[in-house]
């Protein structure tokens, strides 16, 4: 296995970042009280050769949503929440497992592992739990 030498992904992967720019519109001095609205967008390309027209919000936005939706933890007045830092990570961890490797997606057909070619077929819950005890048994 190459060793990385920059970041936890090394010098391989194309990054960007968009920044929205938020502020009051210039047409409606008056609405103090409203929320800003997004006035413009700035992009820059931190590392690799990412394609501009590709550079978005969305993908990450939606995965937000997805946690948020998934585990409860993450709305607000909720039973559902941890005590321990430590227990939180697990429960991220352990969502994020299930929804690459478990969780066949509708637009996929399959898993997100399966498409990125990291796994060969659908796992099972009992396949992440034969994990855990793998890493247990050594």
């Amino acid at each position: 296995m190459r060793k990385l030498s920059k970041g936890a992904l090394g010098m391989e992967v194309d990054y960007a970042m968009l920044i929205k720019l938020y502020g009051a519109p210039s047409d409606q001095p008056d609405a103090r009280y409203s929320p800003a609205s997004c006035i413009g967008t700035r992009t820059g390309i931190l590392r690799g050769n990412p394609g501009r027209n590709h550079i978005s919000t969305s993908y990450i936005e939606r995965q937000n949503l997805n946690l948020r939706a998934g585990v409860r933890r993450f709305t607000r007045f909720t039973n559902a929440f941890s005590k321990k830092f430590e227990n939180h990570c697990h429960m991220v961890a352990i969502y994020h497992a299930y929804h690459n490797f478990c969780r066949v997606h509708q637009t996929l057909r399959v898993t997100p592992s399966m498409e990125a070619g990291v796994a060969d077929h659908v796992w099972t819950v009992a396949d992440l739990v034969s994990l855990l005890e793998l890493k247990s048994a050594a």
